[in-house]
């Protein structure tokens, strides 16, 4: 019998989504699940959008460039405008999603065997493209008791070699909700400069900053506009994941060509995906306005519940709509498990993502979950109510150790 590709048994499966067989038996054992562990809002997609689909004019549904179409590149420019960064519609290349746009991305600026620093925790799937890519993820280790707060620049330093390549950063974070500030991305920008290396940064969850703090994007930094990539998807912020339109954006001439034979290779992007991510340009600002005090509700009380559980730790996050939460266990794969399989209040339960999964060794984040708040706030009450009584009965509570470390 012939046997995989070596590539195929070096590519990590999804560490969120491991736990769906558990998931489903549970459900078809009649336990209602609330779906914490994945960033799939509940958040209604515009009708923009929507409406765009519904009337969709053309009797053919063709490829388009292979860029992306031209009308909705040239009025990207303007959604990226109202952000401070200019762009030339032909700096902008339209992907399968925001995963094709840090594949290609990888693919297009590095050679395999080159190394990416990365702060972690970090995106899960991140490792899978680097792994198509034959590109090896550096990791640059954040606490949680500093809020996972960008690591000294020193700390990069240590880790750069000849092999060093790029540094790609997620801002606001996935899965920490971290948001960066201008001064830190200064400081990221030196190095950059320093080294003459690729600056990567996912800039998905933009419209999502709290607490009066600012987004900065990589495309502000001065002095680096050749370096920097920015990759950007629709699927958060108008609530589309289906959708799977992304986009690679450079000023960066001789990458956008390299790209653009990448994308050349898989033809064009989805059609009607395009036709609803371009409609959804003019989605009205209340609708961001009336999400963006949604999810500070439900960060708001998330936040609350956990810390007020007892030996639970979770720094408030400043963006996006994850937290990552540290817990009195032993071991957070087991936790996670377990609240699936031998766990249920009344007939419900909660679904968690392990951190383990967002740190690049098996011995890290063992007592963190990430948390995505993309439920109602009653769903995440029961939620929370769920997940509160869960720790009190699990066989494998460590008390002491989570809050004299909670401490520190």
């Amino acid at each position: 019998m012939p046997v995989t590709s070596i590539n195929g048994r070096e590519m990590p499966p999804s560490p969120i989504r491991k736990l769906v067989p558990f998931a489903e038996k549970a459900k078809k054992e009649g336990t209602k699940i609330y779906h914490l562990n994945i960033g799939q809002p509940d958040i209604e997609t515009p009708d923009t959008m929507l409406n765009a689909i519904h009337n969709f004019p053309l009797k053919v549904v063709e490829y388009s460039h292979s860029a992306g179409l031209e009308s909705y590149r040239k009025k990207l420019t303007g959604y990226y405008k109202r952000f401070g960064i200019e762009l030339d519609y032909t700096e902008i290349i339209i992907t399968t999603g925001g995963s094709e746009a840090i594949e290609i991305a990888m693919m297009s600026c590095m050679d395999p065997g080159d190394e990416i620093l990365i702060p972690e925790p970090f995106y899960a799937n991140y490792n899978g493209f680097s792994a198509k890519a034959n590109v090896k993820v550096i990791p640059i280790r954040s606490t949680i008791e500093s809020g996972f707060a960008l690591p000294p620049i020193s700390e990069f330093e240590k880790f750069i070699t000849p092999k060093t390549k790029a540094i790609m950063i997620c801002n606001p974070s996935n899965p920490t909700g971290y948001l960066y500030s201008k001064e830190e991305l200064e400081s990221l920008k030196e190095i950059v400069k320093k080294h003459d290396l690729w600056l990567f940064s996912d800039e998905v969850y933009r419209e999502f900053c709290y607490d009066g703090k600012e987004y900065t994007s990589v495309m502000h930094l001065t002095g680096i506009e050749n370096n920097v990539v920015l990759l950007d998807s629709i699927s958060k912020r108008y609530s589309a994941c289906g959708a799977r339109i992304g986009a690679l954006i450079s000023h960066n001439k001789e990458l956008m060509a390299t790209a653009l034979k990448f994308a050349q290779a898989r033809l064009s992007p989805p059609t009607f995906g395009q036709v609803a991510a371009e409609a959804a340009i003019d989605t009205p600002d209340s609708y961001f306005a009336k999400v963006k005090a949604e999810y500070v509700s439900r960060r708001d009380f998330v936040v609350k519940a956990l810390n007020e559980m007892e030996g639970v730790f979770c720094p408030k996050p400043s963006g996006a709509f994850y937290c990552i939460a540290r817990l009195p266990i032993d071991n957070a794969d087991k936790f996670c498990q377990w609240l699936l399989e031998d766990f249920s209040l009344e007939k419900e339960t909660v679904m968690l993502a392990p951190a383990t999964g967002f740190y690049s060794r098996p011995d890290m984040g063992t007592d963190e979950v990430r948390i995505a708040y993309v439920l109602n706030l009653d769903d995440l009450k029961r939620a929370m109510n769920c997940l509160s009584e869960a720790l009190l009965v699990y066989p494998g509570r460590v008390v002491k150790k989570v809050a004299a470390a909670a401490t520190n």
